[in-house]
This record gives C-alpha cells, sequence and structure tokens, in this order.
C-alpha cells in the first residue's frame, strides 16, 4: 500500500506500507541516491515472517516531492518525526542504509529516539562521512566535492560509475539498469545537496546519545561507508552488536541478502 504523508507545507513523503495490519513494524530509510525500492530484498521477505514494513522515500528521491531546499540531517529527521506521530508509531525498529543510517542516528539525538525500541544501522555513513581533524577515517572531503561536481555536470554517467564502486559482486547489466534506475528518478540537486550535508554535519554527539539495543552491519568491502566508520560506532554504541559481511561491498543488503535478512530477524526476536 502507498500513500503520501505531508511534512510541512507543500512537501509530500511517499511512504510504501507493506502488511499494514501487523504490530511489528520496521520502518527502513533508504541510502543515497536509491529510494525505498533499494530494499526490495527485504520487503520480498520478512512481510511473510509477520512484520510490518514501511519504506520512506526520502525528500528529493523517488516518488517524494523534490524541494529545493531541507536536506540538512536536522530536517530529514524531522521529516521521519512527522512520519511516525502521523502513523502513530510505537515499539517500532528504525533501520537506515548508509545516508539513512546517519539520518536515524540523527532522528535518535534530535528526537531522544522517540518510539524506537531498536536501532538498525547498516554500512552508515557516521559518525562522520569523511576525515576530519581528530578523525582519520571516512573519505576525503575532495573525493566528496568530486562526486558533487559529477553530480551537475553529468549524473546519468556518475550514477553508472557508482554501480560499480557501490557492489563488491559481479553484476548483471539488467541488475545495473535496475540499480541505475533507482538513482536517475531523484533530482539533480537533491543527490548533490545530500552530499552537501554528509560532507559538513557530524554525529558524534548524536551517536553517543543511543540507549536502544542497535544493530550494525558493515561490509568488508564497502569503498563509499569504509569499514572503519563502523567498527567506530560499535565502540561508541553500548549496546550494540557488529555484524560483518565479508563478501559484500556498501550493497549488503542484495549482495548477501539470506544472511542479511537472517540475521536481522534474530535481532528482531530478541
Amino acid at each position: 500500500m502507498g500513500y503520501y504523508v505531508q511534512v510541512e507545507p507543500s512537501v509530500n513523503i511517499y511512504v510504501e506500507d507493506i502488511n499494514p495490519k501487523s504490530e511489528n513494524v520496521i520502518l527502513f530509510v533508504h541510502g543515497w541516491p536509491a529510494n525505498h525500492r533499494l530494499f526490495e530484498y527485504q520487503f520480498n521477505v520478512l512481510p511473510g515472517m509477520g512484520y510490518r514494513c514501511i519504506g520512506i522515500d526520502l525528500r528529493g528521491f523517488g516518488q517524494s516531492d523534490k524541494p529545493w531546499e531541507g536536506y540538512s540531517f536536522d530536517r530529514l529527521a524531522d521529516d521521519i518525526r512527522v512520519i511516525v506521530d502521523t502513523l502513530g508509531l510505537k515499539h517500532f525498529t528504525l533501520a537506515g542504509h548508509s545516508v539513512g543510517g546517519a539520518i536515524v542516528i540523527r532522528y535518535m539525538g534530535r528526537h531522544r529516539g522517540y518510539g524506537v525500541d531498536k536501532l538498525a544501522l547498516f554500512a552508515a555513513a557516521a559518525p562522520s562521512f569523511i576525515q576530519r581533524p581528530g578523525f582519520p577515517y571516512g573519505l576525503q572531503a575532495n573525493e566528496v566535492n568530486q562526486l558533487i561536481q559529477q553530480t551537475y555536470d553529468n549524473r546519468p554517467q556518475m550514477l553508472a560509475e557508482l554501480t560499480n564502486m557501490f557492489f563488491y559482486r559481479t553484476l548483471t547489466p539488467a541488475f545495473k539498469e535496475w540499480f541505475f534506475q533507482l538513482g536517475i528518478v531523484a533530482s539533480g540537486y537533491s543527490t548533490a545537496n545530500i552530499l552537501v550535508t554528509l560532507r559538513d554535519e557530524v554525529l558524534f554527539a548524536d551517536v553517543e546519545s543511543i540507549q536502544v539495543p542497535t544493530l550494525i552491519f558493515q561490509g568488508i568491502h564497502d569503498q563509499i561507508c569504509l569499514p572503519q566508520l563502523a567498527s567506530i560506532l560499535h565502540q561508541q554504541i553500548q549496546r550494540s552488536k557488529l555484524i560483518w559481511f565479508e563478501h559484500s561491498g556498501h550493497g549488503l543488503f542484495w549482495e548477501e541478502q539470506e544472511k542479511f535478512n537472517r540475521e536481522l530477524l534474530a535481532f528482531l526476536t530478541t
């Protein structure tokens, strides 16, 4: 079931709500530059296990509205809060991939984890996506700047090159086209503005605020959110469990989907 939630005047967020009668709720927040369909291989399985899977398209992406402004972590976390309030969600699992992981961490800090019983982070872009003084991990700022420039110069080419960087496994042409289409339906400016946020914002204080059980998934071949970030999150979040994916890059939700779904289900039932 798909519908829209208005998060502020003239900005509507698309929501895909699968198995809405279930009280076991997982709210998924996708990564850059995709949309809720990134979790297709979870939505194929988890509802049959009795879970209500809610996927949203972040503003600027997928079927959501694409305003010119509003791509800070604060605003994106506030969008989630409006959705949580509108749907009346309580005692749910909040899950985020890549920049979606960063956004759900900001939600935990900014909204004090409202309604969240468990947190799941998949290759999260946190606590800092780039290297900074005193934090020698992540990408370099100039690498992100190059992606921003490529987005404005030739976004289709950038997305095509990103596909090969995103995954560790060899991809079929059909799968490459599927993944490319996830990114191409976003607006160019939202694609770039999320990168600006990733480059400029940090989540150290938000990470320290997390008190709920937290599951961390990380592909050891990830070239986008580097594996050291997951180790740091595991160290900083007291009630966390880190699971490595030995045959995955950034796209572990597909590359090792059976392990991904099995470990997520185990976390949800404990």
